[in-house]
């Protein structure tokens, strides 16, 4: 059996590249990307600690594919509006998408 240091370690990675894609990136696809690394991070650390702690109950499995959905609506939501900000001001980039202003 893998220990669970081995699961919380892989989990701080993915959340840390992540991270460092949120705040260091321009781009808002990265951006979302980070998040959705981070995100995932989180999946992994719910999982672990359910396989370790609560294997005999569903409730973290029902948890984990709640956040999934969760990952998936924002990912759709978000590049619906990197869509349209993209079509308005023609980039994507977000020091320059930083005004409500049309």
């Amino acid at each position: 059996m893998i220990p669970l240091s081995w699961f919380l370690v892989v989990s701080l990675a993915l959340f840390s590249i992540g991270l460092f894609g949120v705040l260091a990136r321009r781009n808002s696809i990265a951006v979302i990307m980070g998040i959705e690394l981070m995100l995932n991070a989180v999946n992994i650390n719910l999982l672990a600690f359910w396989s370790y702690l609560y294997a005999s109950q569903m409730n973290g499995l029902v948890f984990i594919s709640i956040v999934f959905v969760a990952a998936a609506a924002e990912t759709a939501i978000g590049l619906a509006l990197v869509i349209s900000a993209y079509r308005s001001r023609a980039t994507i980039n977000l020091e320059e998408l930083n005004t409500l202003k049309g």
